[in-house]
């Protein structure tokens, strides 16, 4: 059997070490931030779980929740478990005979009219106004992570070609890619940035606070919300992530390419982020089915019009 080292029940002390050896590994700010949130709520409802890790952990992950949420809790802490495990801290790490649970593809598909009417509600006179609708062109224009975005610098931009880089300490997965962008959406984060105070500096983000501060997703979730009840549309950052995505195929791009594009490391991960709609899955039935070629083809009869 494995031996621990005493147990101090001090959860806070071994998160603050956790969380600055994951910094030393590369882990972004935002990694960092939901890597803290999640072990903080768990030990909220758990505080002694240190005691007996593999009961608390049990409890917490028999509550009524969904799969994605279930999902979720999971890739956290056992993180944060291994790391505990590893240190001679717990004798087991309890995640390692709870599976993760199936989630099926989530499909969003917001009409293009719902998507105009959408965009037509920020208020671009002003600057937060502005910076919204000019975001959510963005993200429907190439498809990028709502977190990447609000990173994004003005050197970030090349406006002469019409691209946008997302540095790899910008990017999820830790490799930079250069993203296209349509000329009107260029024009929109040309009109942002000349908006700007001219006593910003340029490393202060494009898609910042009036006071030139960082946004989080999390603020950006709460606008998008705001928008939405306006729309009685339920509509987030990542929603038009998967608008990018679904409407990139269905106006013909190609599969690799979007993988390339939404940054995403497996080809699995694309096909489950663009599951189709079921009015996709009829059309393509309609035109690609046997039955066309085994029956014959209706004759099609001209009534006369009545005079």
């Amino acid at each position: 059997m494995k031996s621990v080292k005493k147990i101090t029940g001090d959860w806070q002390k071994e998160l603050k070490d956790f969380l600055l050896w994951k910094k030393s590994q590369g882990a972004s700010e935002r990694t960092l931030y939901d890597y803290n949130k999640h072990v903080n709520i768990f030990f909220k409802r758990h505080p002694d779980a240190l005691q007996d890790i593999d009961k608390a952990c049990m409890e917490y992950m028999s509550e009524s929740i969904k799969p994605c949420t279930y999902n979720l809790r999971r890739a956290y802490l056992k993180c944060f478990c291994d790391y505990l495990f590893e240190d001679n801290l717990i004798r087991v790490n309890p995640f390692s005979k709870l599976p993760k649970r199936k989630v099926n593809d989530k499909i969003i598909d917001i009409p293009i009219d719902v998507l105009q009417q959408f965009l037509s509600i920020p208020d671009k006179s002003n600057f937060a106004g502005l910076r919204d609708y000019t975001l959510m062109l963005t993200q429907l224009d190439c498809g990028i992570r709502p977190n990447e975005a609000l990173q994004l610098k003005i050197s970030d931009f090349d406006f002469k070609h019409y691209c946008v880089i997302v540095p790899e300490e910008v990017a999820k997965t830790r490799h930079s890619r250069t993203l296209p962008l349509s000329i009107e959406t260029v024009r929109a984060i040309t009109k942002l940035v000349n908006y700007r105070p001219a006593d910003w500096k340029d490393n202060i983000p494009v898609f910042c606070s009036c006071n030139g501060e960082t946004l989080n997703s999390d603020i950006m979730s709460r606008r998008f919300a705001n928008y939405s009840k306006k729309l009685d549309v339920y509509i987030t950052p990542y929603s038009l992530r998967h608008c990018f995505a679904l409407y990139y195929l269905r106006n013909g791009g190609g599969t690799l390419h979007l993988q390339t594009i939404m940054g995403h490391e497996t080809l699995d991960m694309t096909r489950k982020y663009v599951a189709l709609s079921d009015t996709d899955i009829k059309s393509s039935h309609n035109s690609y089915t046997p039955i066309r070629n085994v029956l014959p083809p209706k004759k099609t009869s001209i009534r006369k019009i009545k005079k």
